[in-house]
């Protein structure tokens, strides 16, 4: 029985996914320049004309990377600006982010992308526009938070500091157990989400 049309667009986005991890994966762990089209294709379990077929080039595959990535910090600032409780929205946003840490690399291969994605365009011309999105993006995520954590704050919610400074070792914290978690392998432990709020959520008294 020939395929139908959605059966193709399946295997087609399938295929489109296994090329972009196997790409994150090299990416990071042996860096954008090292990397080349046969090892993505290798990687990815399919042959090199296959990939040619979805990505003409390296440079479109990370762009293309950079930009999921980037959509993904736009949903959390539109999720940290709802109606909800600040607690709710933190401990549901940590909940996933060690989920996830715990179970697969592709959120710390992402977080650890997008800031090679930074400094490899930084001072350059190439991938600009890219970059100043970036960074954009990154900035309104940390005022989204910063006022997440003053609205928490007022409510009793969360402890007392400055917001915005909350905010960056919130960020901070997160960014460097992504790299943790890439270097140590499987000798990384990952802390469990009551200790990640730790520093911001109040204990019942």
């Amino acid at each position: 029985m020939p395929r139908t049309k959605e059966q193709f667009e399946e295997m087609r986005n399938a295929t489109r996914d296994k090329i972009r991890s196997a790409a994150m994966q090299l990416f990071v762990h042996q860096g954008f320049g090292s990397t080349n089209v046969q090892d993505i294709a290798d990687t990815a379990g399919i042959s090199i004309g296959l990939l040619y077929r979805h990505y003409r080039t390296k440079d479109q595959l990370l762009k293309e990377l950079v930009a999921y990535a980037v959509e993904g910090l736009k949903r959390n600032v539109h999720f940290f600006e709802s109606d909800q409780s600040p607690k709710q929205l933190i401990s549901h946003f940590v909940n996933e982010v060690y989920t996830d840490l715990l179970n697969g690399e592709e959120l710390a291969n992402l977080l650890i992308l997008i800031n090679q994605a930074l400094f490899a365009s930084a001072g350059t011309d190439s991938n600009s526009n890219q970059h100043d999105e970036i960074l954009q993006v990154n900035a309104r995520l940390l005022d989204a938070t910063a006022r997440l954590i003053r609205k928490g704050q007022q409510l009793g919610e969360f402890r007392l500091g400055d917001p915005h400074e909350m905010a960056v070792y919130f960020y901070a914290s997160i960014q460097g157990l992504a790299e943790m978690k890439i270097l140590l392998k499987s000798n990384f432990t990952m802390p469990s989400p009551s200790v990640l709020t730790a520093f911001l959520i109040k204990e019942m008294e």
